[in-house]
């Protein structure tokens, strides 16, 4: 049973990790339609801090799951 807490853990922080991989592209998209599209700065520049709130949020999630699993489960 010790060795699942560990395991559901690991899943956890990798799901966490990922999310640093989407907040990259996110980045990276929203800065490559700036360069496409000037005019649209201020809206990109909005939806991209959105988009990586909320895929920081995920890994938060992932974190909080993580700390669960070891130490309450």
């Amino acid at each position: 049973m010790e060795a699942l807490k560990f395991i559901g853990a690991a899943i956890a922080v990798f799901t966490g990790g990922c999310s640093g991989i989407g907040e990259g592209l996110i980045c990276a998209k929203a800065i490559e339609g700036m360069a496409r599209n000037p005019e649209m700065y201020s809206k990109l520049r909005a939806s991209m801090i959105l988009g990586c709130a909320l895929d920081e949020t995920t890994s938060i999630y992932a974190l909080l799951i993580a700390i669960l699993c070891l130490f309450v489960g």
